[in-house]
C-alpha cells in the first residue's frame, strides 16, 4: 500500500474534505434490514419511490415489504438465507419485492430482463433460486426453460399492479393489447404479485435477526473463462458500503431537505442498485423510477416535472440527454450531486455536462465484487480530472506486478482491493476465488492502474479481456462460445473496440467453415442467444486468428486491426 514516508498513512488521505471520516464503522447496522427499518421509522410520511406518477411513501413500503416478507415465509414456508430471484425494470413493485425479500431474511438474486432463454436458465440454476418474482411482459422467456430451473413459485406482476384502480386496469391493458408488449405465455400455477401481497398481509411477519455474514445478494458478474459468476454480498459488505458512500457524499448534501434522485439505470444493476436504491433510500430521498430510460424525450420531459437534488449514469446516459431536445431547458438549480460511474466518463462529455447544466459531473470506480464502490472523486474539487478519484475511507489499495510484489511509485500495475465492501467470493466456485484472491487476502480487479503522488487513480488498461459496453461488463468466452456453434464457423475471437455511443462495442473476428457465411448470419445468430449489448456490432472475417506457438488465441494483436 502506497504510504508517506512521515506519517506512514495513505496518501490519499491528504485529499480526502475536510468534513470526511478516514475511516467508517462497519458496525452501524447489523444488517441492511436495520438501516431500512430505521430509515422507514424516520421518514414514514415522506415518499420514498414514484414512478408513472404514483407515489409509494416509506409507510406504504414498510407495510408492503412485511406482507411480501410474510408470504415468503408462512405461505411458501421458504427457510432464511433461500435464494429469490427478481426480474424486472424499474417498477414501484422491485424495492417492494426486493426489501421484502431482505426482511424475509432470504437472498436477492437480481436478473437483467432482457436476458435470452440461456442466460436465465444458467443464472437461475446456479443460484439455485427457488422462486422468481417476474413481470409478466419476461414470462415468454421463462417458460422456454421452466423445466430446466429449480423453481417452486413463480410471481408475476404486470406494470400497473400498484397503481389505485382504475389507473392500474388503464396501464394494464394499453400495456398488454394496445402497445402489445406482453409476448403470449402459459404457465400454469403462477400467483399475481397483488394476491401474494394479501396472503402475507393475513399473517404475521416474523422478524429474523441477521448480521453481517449473512447473504443480502448474489450479484452476478461474467467470468473470464465462462459463465457468469454470482458474487457473494453479506449484509456486513452492503452496510460497509452504504457507510462508505454515505461518509463521502452526505456532507456535500443540504441537510433537512427531501432529497429526489432520478434512478433511470436500471436497479437491478449494482451501480444504480446501491447507490439509488439503497444509498438515497437511508437518506430518507424520493426516488423517481424510470422505466424506460431508452426512451430519452420522455425522461426529459419526466425531469422537466421535478425539482431533483441528484443524478446518476454511464457516459452513454449522460451523452444522450445532451443531445435529447428540452434537455438544455431543464431546471438544474437544485441539482446537489452527479454521479458517473459503469464505465469511464469521457472528458468532452464531463466537459460539456458542466457547460450546460452547470454542475460537474463526478466519477467513481467499483466493481460488483466490491459492492461495489471503490474509490470516488472528493467532492469538494469534483471537477473532471481524468482519474477515478481516491480510496473510499476504509479502503485499501495496492497496485502488484503478476509476481504479487507491489510496484514501484508511479508504475502501472493491477489494482488490488482490501475493505469491509469486498465480497466473500464467487458463489460455489472455489477454484475461481482462489484465482481472483491473493495468497494475503487482496482482491485483484483485473484492472492496470496508476496512482499520482496525491493518490488519485488512473485506470490505463484491463488485464483480463472483459468489454465494457454502456457499463455494462461482456466477457470474449461468453460471446466466441455462442458464435462457434454456428456450423459456418471454423474458429473465432472477441475483442473490444472503440464506440462512440457505447464506450466499447463487440467485435468479433471468425474463420469460415462454410464460404456462404455472412456477417448477418453470425449477428442473427448472436441476438438469439445473448442479451442486446452483447450482440456484436462488428463481425469481419479473417483467414487465420493470430495464435501463441501453444495455440492460444492473441487478442491483443486483434484489436489493432
Amino acid at each position: 500500500m502506497t504510504q508517506t514516508r512521515a506519517t506512514a498513512e495513505p496518501v490519499w488521505f491528504q485529499e480526502y474534505p475536510p468534513q470526511v471520516n478516514r475511516v467508517i464503522d462497519p458496525d452501524a447496522y447489523a444488517s441492511v434490514v436495520d438501516l431500512l427499518e430505521q430509515t422507514f421509522r424516520d421518514h414514514r410520511m415522506n415518499v420514498a419511490f414514484e414512478c408513472m406518477g404514483i407515489p409509494l411513501t416509506y409507510d406504504d413500503l414498510d407495510r408492503l415489504t412485511q406482507d411480501f416478507a410474510s408470504y415468503l415465509q408462512n405461505v411458501l414456508g421458504f427457510q432464511k438465507g433461500d435464494r429469490i430471484a427478481l426480474m424486472m425494470p424499474n417498477l414501484l413493485q422491485y424495492p417492494v419485492a426486493l426489501f421484502g425479500v431482505l426482511r424475509a431474511g432470504m437472498t436477492v438474486v437480481n436478473i437483467n430482463p432482457l436476458y435470452t432463454p440461456r442466460e436465465l436458465q444458467y443464472q437461475l440454476k446456479d443460484s439455485g433460486a427457488r422462486a422468481i418474482v417476474i413481470l409478466e411482459n419476461f414470462c415468454a422467456t421463462l417458460q422456454q426453460v421452466l423445466p430446466e430451473t429449480p423453481l417452486d413459485c413463480i410471481i408475476t406482476t404486470q406494470i400497473g399492479d400498484l397503481a389505485p384502480f382504475p389507473k392500474s386496469l388503464l396501464i394494464n391493458s394499453t400495456v398488454k393489447y394496445l402497445r402489445k408488449l406482453v409476448p403470449k405465455w402459459d404457465i400454469p400455477g403462477c400467483v399475481p404479485l397483488r394476491a401474494a401481497l394479501a396472503r402475507g398481509k393475513a399473517q404475521p411477519y416474523m422478524r429474523l435477526e441477521l448480521g453481517h455474514t449473512d447473504i443480502a445478494f448474489l450479484q452476478y458478474t461474467g467470468g473470464t473463462t465462462g459463465p457468469s459468476k454470482g458474487a457473494t454480498l453479506t449484509h456486513g459488505n452492503i452496510v460497509a458500503n452504504l457507510e462508505q458512500m454515505s461518509a463521502w457524499m452526505q456532507p456535500f448534501l443540504k441537510e433537512n431537505e427531501h432529497h429526489l434522485i432520478i434512478t433511470a439505470l436500471p436497479l437491478y444493476h449494482i451501480f444504480a442498485l446501491i447507490l439509488n436504491g439503497l444509498l438515497f433510500i437511508k437518506l430518507g430521498a424520493r426516488n423517481m423510477l424510470i422505466t424506460n430510460p431508452r426512451d430519452l424525450p420522455a425522461l426529459v420531459a419526466e425531469m422537466k416535472k421535478h425539482r431533483f437534488t441528484a443524478f446518476s449514469g454511464v457516459n452513454t446516459l449522460f451523452n444522450g440527454l445532451m443531445n435529447t431536445p428540452g434537455f438544455e431547458d431543464l431546471d438544474f438549480s437544485h441539482l446537489q450531486l452527479v454521479g458517473g460511474g459503469g464505465t469511464a466518463v469521457q472528458q468532452a462529455v464531463a466537459q460539456r455536462w458542466q457547460a450546460i447544466t452547470g454542475k460537474p459531473l463526478t466519477e467513481g470506480y467499483g466493481l460488483t465484487e466490491c459492492s461495489p464502490a471503490v474509490s470516488f472523486t472528493p467532492l469538494d474539487k469534483p471537477e473532471w480530472n481524468g482519474s477515478i478519484g481516491v480510496p473510499l475511507p476504509s479502503t485499501l489499495v495496492s497496485l502488484r506486478d503478476d509476481d504479487n510484489q507491489e510496484v514501484a511509485p508511479g508504475t502501472a500495475g493491477e489494482l488490488c482491493v482490501k475493505g469491509p465492501q469486498v465480497m466473500q467470493g464467487y458463489w460455489q466456485k472455489p477454484e475461481e476465488n482462489d484465482a481472483v484472491f491473493t495468497a494475503d487476502g487482496w482482491l485483484k480487479t483485473g484492472d492496470i492502474a496508476t496512482m499520482d503522488e496525491r493518490g488519485y487513480l488512473r485506470i490505463v488498461d484491463r488485464k483480463k479481456d472483459m468489454i465494457l459496453v454502456s457499463g455494462f461488463n461482456v466477457y470474449p468466452n461468453e460471446i466466441e462460445a455462442i458464435v462457434a456453434l454456428l456450423p459456418g464457423v471454423l474458429e473465432c475471437a472477441c475483442v473490444g473496440v472503440p464506440d462512440n455511443k457505447t464506450g466499447e462495442a463487440v467485435k468479433v473476428f471468425a474463420v469460415k467453415k462454410d464460404p456462404a457465411l455472412t456477417a448477418a448470419a453470425v449477428i442473427t445468430h448472436c441476438r438469439k442467444n445473448l442479451t442486446a449489448y452483447k450482440v456484436p456490432k462488428h463481425v469481419e472475417f479473417i483467414t487465420e486468428l493470430p495464435k501463441t506457438n501453444v495455440g492460444k488465441i492473441l487478442r491483443k494483436e486483434l484489436r489493432g486491426k
